[in-house]
């Protein structure tokens, strides 16, 4: 999208950004708020207003570290602020519900959550359904499909140039729990963290129906390989949610395919991989090397057939606000800048942003189906 084509009628306009939570990820939306004007300048004055953390202390910290104008104790105070515009939740999974419909009923129009929406799809139609009554503007963050080189899969998807899609193979395989020794935690029990694997990387999924289709049918299986972990107090705890899945999936355009997850697989530091095969060629993408993309079509000489690969330049969509030259690469939070840039612009003509949270409800059908199917071993067809 191009926001510099409202720049002089959004010259005197300000949005004022409160953001709740200030770990791994609250870090990376602030790296994304405070770079937006230089990256993709539209005109509009970004105010990184307030922030709330766990503590009164970790609150002081983050206003300071990430130059956020004030520091707000209670998230609650900071959602009915009538001087805030933008509401931005990165809180652990579970607060995620409480804090979206806490600031539709402050009447904001403008809510960025991170993903999982909630912990099942019967809160997460809730929430879409009431931010749709209430013509809310919602984000959610599944940033890794604003790649340049994912742009280009789903251009090149969209013009045809591999033809009719027959398969995609998709994984989102990492080792952050292969530990055994790594400390139990709000992520492994079901009340505060919902599924496991399923739902800390299910960006794969949203990726697959980004670039594919809807998903219609899943045939999964899920497990946990190391049943037990000790907390911080040395007390051992049961894991309540999956290490690892997979699934066979079927699009409803009639393409099928396989989806991978695992936060045990050793050596994989972020093995988010898709493969995308069609009858003129194919498509291969990999996360740990996510300024280039691999390209196969069958049309070219038989003695020059092969994957190429393709660098990731301003010639493609929205590098060029990050640098002017070819092969230099970009990198995780560039992404989230244009996650964030795509959510003001909506903001400002009042479009549909996207992924908004009827797309993150639609992720979160997919995982339940997918334990579904495990758990009665059979197909699970989709609405």
């Amino acid at each position: 999208m191009n926001m510099n084509k409202n720049n002089s009628d959004n010259q005197n306009k300000k949005l004022k950004v409160g953001l709740i939570g200030a770990g791994f990820m609250g870090k990376a939306h602030s790296i994304a708020w405070h770079a937006l004007p230089a990256v993709f300048p539209q005109g509009v004055e970004i105010i990184c207003e307030a922030i709330s953390a766990v503590t009164p202390k970790e609150t002081d910290k983050a206003c300071a570290e990430l130059d956020f104008k004030r520091g707000i104790n209670d998230w609650r105070d900071l959602v009915n602020d009538p001087d805030i515009d933008i509401i931005d939740i990165c809180s652990p999974n579970f607060l995620h519900k409480e804090m979206i419909l806490a600031a539709i009923h402050a009447g904001k129009k403008a809510i960025y959550c991170e993903k999982p929406l909630s912990l099942n799809p019967q809160d997460s139609l809730e929430i879409a359904n009431l931010a749709q009554t209430h013509n809310v503007i919602s984000m959610t963050g599944f940033n890794y499909a604003k790649n340049p080189v994912c742009s280009l899969a789903k251009e090149i998807i969209q013009n045809g140039e591999i033809g009719k899609i027959y398969h995609f193979r998709g994984t989102h395989c990492e080792d952050y729990l292969l530990d055994a020794r790594a400390h139990h935690s709000w992520r492994l029990v079901k009340a505060t963290g919902g599924s496991g694997a399923l739902g800390d990387l299910c960006h794969i999924i949203h990726m697959a129906m980004h670039l594919v289709d809807d998903i219609e049918a899943v045939c999964g299986n899920i497990q946990t390989v190391i049943p037990e972990r000790a907390d911080l107090q040395g007390v051992m705890q049961i894991v309540e949610n999956e290490d690892q899945a997979h699934a066979l999936i079927k699009f409803k355009n009639g393409t099928i395919g396989t989806l991978e997850f695992s936060r045990v697989a050793a050596g994989r530091k972020m093995g988010l991989t898709y493969e995308i095969n069609g009858e003129l060629g194919s498509i291969y993408f990999d996360q740990s090397r996510m300024s280039e993309l691999q390209l196969y079509t069958n049309t070219d000489a038989s003695n020059r057939q092969g994957f190429r690969t393709i660098l990731a330049g301003p010639e493609h969509p929205d590098y060029g606000g990050f640098c002017v030259a070819s092969g230099h690469g970009l990198g995780f939070n560039d992404m989230k800048v244009v996650e964030v840039r795509d959510f003001v612009d909506a903001i400002l003509n009042q479009t549909r942003a996207r992924p908004d949270f009827r797309d993150a409800y639609k992720v979160d059908c997919i995982i339940a189906a997918i334990i579904e199917s495990s758990n009665e071993k059979r197909w699970i067809e989709l609405g």
